[in-house]
């Protein structure tokens, strides 16, 4: 596979620190916030990072929460993972969520909140059909491979009502 050529990307807020691994060989750049925010518990909000890009097409990028924020705060990205379209040439926003029940999260302008990977992407097409073949698994959607007890449990339950 070749690598990607760099990518474009446009500061919008030159106060606002550029998207960059914490770690070579990261997979994730990080976004920051360009405003200071409190977030109640179970409150959202949309911010922006500053920073716009040009992805080439056949590409997307994907914005994930920072693992060490959603672990220690509660902090996450509500449509995980945010998707920046090769088309889209805006500024990168992030829907953030502060899931802790109890404390309110403070962010300030220039603090890390999310995490932008670029990925490659096949660009389908569909094609409309009477049927779809047989497959082992079906139909079988959510809780169908098991895994868990109260999976086993609800499924056990569903069958006694039929």
């Amino acid at each position: 596979m070749t690598a990607l050529s760099p990518i474009p990307l446009l500061r919008l807020d030159p106060g606002i620190p550029m998207p960059a691994r914490a770690h070579h060989g990261d997979a994730g750049v990080d976004l920051c916030t360009t405003e200071d925010v409190i977030l109640e518990p179970g409150e959202r909000v949309l911010v922006g990072t500053g920073v716009a890009v040009a992805l080439p097409v056949g590409t997307v990028g994907l914005i994930h929460p920072r693992s060490g924020l959603a672990a220690k705060t509660g902090l996450s990205v509500v449509n995980t993972p945010g998707t920046v379209d090769a088309g889209y040439r805006g500024e990168i926003k992030v829907c953030l969520i502060n899931h802790d029940l109890r404390t309110p999260i403070e962010l300030r302008r220039g603090d890390r909140i999310a995490q932008l990977l670029v990925q490659r992407v096949e660009l389908v097409d569909f094609v409309e059909v009477e049927t779809l073949d047989e497959t082992a698994r079906g139909a079988g959607g959510y809780g169908s491979s098991g895994g868990h007890a109260s999976l086993a449990e609800a499924g056990q339950a569903a069958a006694k009502e039929a």
